[in-house]
C-alpha cells in the first residue's frame, strides 16, 4: 500500500524558506515574489497504515518544528512545482527514512521516495518562473516534477528504495587472470576493433566517451590483436579507467623537457629540486611526480625519515609514531591523505565536495586507521558574480561555492569529523575550473594491523554500501576535458556520499579482533570493483552476481565500474570469513 505525506517547517523554524526567498529576490532580482512555501514530500510503499502512522511524527517530521499533512495544503499560489532526484541518484533523505522506519519496526524496510515541492506567491512571469527553476534544478542530479499530485511510480532504477544499506557479500579470490567472457551474450563485443583504422579507433573512443587518447587505444588494439579477438565493452572501459589520468597520473608522469619559469621564488625552488636530483644521482627524466616526491626521497636517503611505513598495501601515506597511552609507550601508525575533487564539484557541487572528504577518509580507513581531523582548501571565482555572467555550460559561482560548502559540512558532520582548517581562495583563475581539496589524518595501533600477500584460496569480502549507477566512470570522467556539455552529460560520473555507512565501517575496523583478520584492504574509490579488487592480488576471479545492488537492472559493465561510495574490499583467510561476517552484521 502506497502512502504520501507532506512536511513543512513551522514559522520561526522555516529558515530554508526565508533564505530561498531572499536569494530569489536579491540574487535573481525577482522582487515581485512575495512568499515561498517548501514541502518535503514522502512517498512510502511496503508497510501497513498502522506502522506508517507510528512513524509520521518520529521519522518524517518533528511535532515541535514541523507541520505534517497527507495532502498538499491549498493556497493562492502563483506557481507550484516539484524537484526530485534523477532515477539512480542516491537520495540520502529517503535512505535514512527507510532505515529509521526499520529501526522502529524491524518487520518493515519500505521503499521511500522524496521530493521537494515549491509553492510560490506573487505576481511572477513565466520568464521569472523559468529562471527560478533553472537556478534550483541541476540537471546532473535532479529533475522537475510538473504534476506534484501525480502518484509516484517506482522506476527500474529503484530511486529512493533501500539505497545504500550496509551489506556484506563474498567472492572467491584465486591467483588466476581475470578475463571477461568474450562470447557472453550479455556483454557487447566491439566488433572489428582489432582491424579499426586510426580514424575508426578515434571515433570508437569518442562514441564510448573514453578518457584515454588515441595512442592508448592503439596500444589496447595491439594487445587484443595478439589475443586474436575483439574486446568487450567492459574490458575497454576497465582499461580506460586504469589508464585514466586519475589512476595512472599521466600528467604527473609526463616528461618535462623545456621548462621556463618567470617567478623568481618558483625558480629558486626548482633549482633546489635539481640540486637534490644531482645529490641523489637520479637519472630518470624530470617529471611533476618526481618534483612532488623528491623531498621524501632525500630525507629517506639521508637517514632523516626513518619511521616511514613501507608495504605493498595501497592506503595512505603512513609513518610509525610513538604514542603515550596512559603512561605506556606504544607503536602506532599515523596516516595522512589528501584528495582533489575539482571536476565532480564543478558539475555537482554538493556531492562532489561531500565525496572529496569521504574519499580522503576512506584511504586511511582502508589502512584500519580512525580518522580524527581534516582540513579543506578550495579555489573559486568571486561568488558575488552576477548570474548573467556565468560561463556557458557552467553553474554560477555562487551555487558552486555555497553548495560545495554544504556538501562538505554535511558529510563531515554526519561522520563526526572535526575540520580544523578551512581556507577559501578567490581568484578569477578558478572561474573555468574550481579547486576542491580535502585532507585528513588518522591513527591506529600498529599491533592492530597485520599485512601479508594474499594467497590462492583467500577470500575477498565486499563490506559497506550497495552498488548503483552513481559514480560510473568517475575516474575517467575526472580525467576528461570539461566542455560546455559536461553539466548535462556527466551526471552519472559524480559519486554520492553516504556518511552513515562509512561511519559503520569505521566502528567495525576499530575492533582489533576485526582489523587483525584483514590481510589487505582497498577502498572502492576510482574504478569501483574493477580497480579495488584487482589491486589486492596479482589475479582474481570476480563474481559480479555477488555484488549487493541498490536496485535491479544493472549491467555487468556498470557493476564492474560503479564508484558507489562507502564500500571496502577486504582480503581474508578463508577460515576468517565467517567470524568477520559475524562482526560485520
Amino acid at each position: 500500500m502506497g502512502m504520501r505525506v507532506y512536511v513543512r517547517r513551522k514559522l520561526h523554524f522555516n529558515v530554508e524558506e526565508q533564505q530561498t526567498l531572499h536569494e530569489f529576490q536579491h540574487v535573481l532580482g525577482i522582487r515581485n515574489l512575495t512568499d515561498i512555501a517548501i514541502f518535503i514530500r514522502y512517498d512510502i510503499d511496503g508497510m501497513p497504515q498502522e506502522a506508517f502512522n507510528q512513524c509520521l511524527n518520529t521519522v518524517m517530521s518533528d511535532p515541535v518544528s514541523d507541520v505534517c499533512t497527507t495532502e498538499l495544503p491549498h493556497g493562492n499560489y502563483a506557481a507550484v512545482f516539484g524537484v526530485e532526484f534523477l532515477p539512480g541518484q542516491f537520495d540520502q533523505r529517503a535512505d535514512s527514512a527507510s532505515e529509521c522506519i526499520q529501526l522502529i519496526n524491524p518487520a518493515y524496510r519500505p521503499d521511500v521516495h522524496t521530493a521537494k515541492i515549491y509553492c510560490l506567491s506573487g505576481d511572477i512571469s513565466n520568464e521569472q518562473l523559468a529562471r527560478i527553476k533553472h537556478h534550483l534544478i541541476n540537471p546532473v542530479e535532479c529533475q522537475e516534477i510538473s504534476d506534484v499530485n501525480a502518484p509516484w511510480e517506482r522506476t527500474s532504477a529503484g530511486q529512493g528504495a533501500n539505497v545504500g544499506a550496509a551489506e556484506d557479500e563474498t567472492s572467491k579470490g584465486e591467483t588466476s587472470n581475470c578475463k571477461a567472457n568474450a562470447s557472453s551474450a550479455l556483454v557487447e563485443t566491439i566488433s572489428g576493433f582489432i582491424s579499426f583504422t586510426s580514424d575508426e579507433l578515434h571515433a570508437c573512443g569518442a562514441r564510448l566517451g573514453l578518457s584515454i587518447d588515441d595512442a592508448d587505444l592503439a596500444c589496447a588494439q595491439a594487445y587484443f590483436a595478439r589475443e586474436q579477438r575483439d574486446p568487450t565493452i567492459t574490458e575497454l572501459k576497465v582499461i580506460d579507467t586504469y589508464w585514466s589520468d586519475h589512476c595512472r597520473h599521466t600528467t604527473f608522469e609526463t616528461q618535462l623537457n623545456d621548462i621556463r619559469i618567470d617567478d623568481p621564488t618558483i625558480q629558486a625552488t626548482y633549482n633546489t629540486y635539481m640540486s637534490l636530483r644531482n645529490d641523489l644521482h637520479i637519472q630518470k627524466p624530470v617529471r611533476l611526480m618526481d618534483i612532488a616526491t623528491i623531498a621524501a626521497k632525500y630525507l629517506v636517503n639521508k637517514g632523516v625519515l626513518t619511521n616511514l611505513d613501507i608495504s605493498d598495501e595501497i592506503n595512505a601515506c603512513t609513518t610509525h609514531v610513538t604514542v603515550d597511552v596512559d603512561g605506556e609507550l606504544q607503536d602506532w601508525l599515523f596516516l595522512f591523505k589528501n584528495e582533489t575533487h575539482n571536476h565532480p564539484t564543478e558539475i555537482e557541487p554538493f556531492g562532489g565536495a561531500a565525496t572529496c572528504i569521504g574519499g580522503c577518509i576512506r584511504d586511511p580507513l582502508s589502512g584500519r586507521a580512525y580518522v580524527y581531523q581534516a582540513m579543506r582548501v578550495t579555489g573559486s571565482a568571486d561568488p558575488r558574480t552576477p548570474l548573467n555572467q556565468t560561463l556557458p555550460g557552467k553553474l554560477p559561482q555562487r551555487t558552486i561555492t555555497t553548495m560545495a560548502q554544504a556538501g562538505y559540512s554535511s558529510y563531515g558532520n554526519q561522520i563526526g569529523l572535526a575540520t580544523g582548517l578551512v581556507h577559501e581562495l578567490y581568484h578569477p583563475g578558478y572561474r573555468a575550473k574550481r579547486m576542491e581539496v580535502g585532507a585528513c589524518v588518522g591513527a591506529v595501533p600498529a599491533s592492530h594491523v597485520k599485512r601479508r600477500k594474499p594467497q590462492a584460496g583467500d577470500v575477498i569480502v565486499l563490506v559497506g554500501g550497495r552498488t548503483g549507477r552513481d559514480g560510473i566512470g568517475g575516474a575517467s570522467g575526472s580525467s576528461k576535458q570539461h566542455t560546455q556539455t559536461s553539466l548535462s552529460t556527466c551526471g552519472a560520473e559524480v559519486q554520492k556520499g553516504n556518511a552513515p555507512v562509512e561511519r559503520k565501517i569505521q566502528r567495525l575496523f576499530r575492533n582489533p579482533n576485526v582489523s587483525r583478520m584483514i590481510i589487505r584492504c582497498n577502498d572502492f574509490g576510482a574504478g569501483g570493483v574493477s580497480v579495488a579488487v584487482c589491486e589486492i592480488a596479482d589475479g582474481v576471479t570476480i563474481n559480479l552476481n555477488r555484488v549487493p545492488k541498490k536496485y535491479s537492472g544493472l549491467t555487468g559493465t556498470e557493476l564492474a565500474l560503479s564508484e558507489s561510495q562507502e564500500r571496502m574490499a577486504v582480503a581474508l583467510a578463508s577460515e576468517d570469513v565467517e567470524p568477520f561476517l559475524h562482526y560485520a552484521h
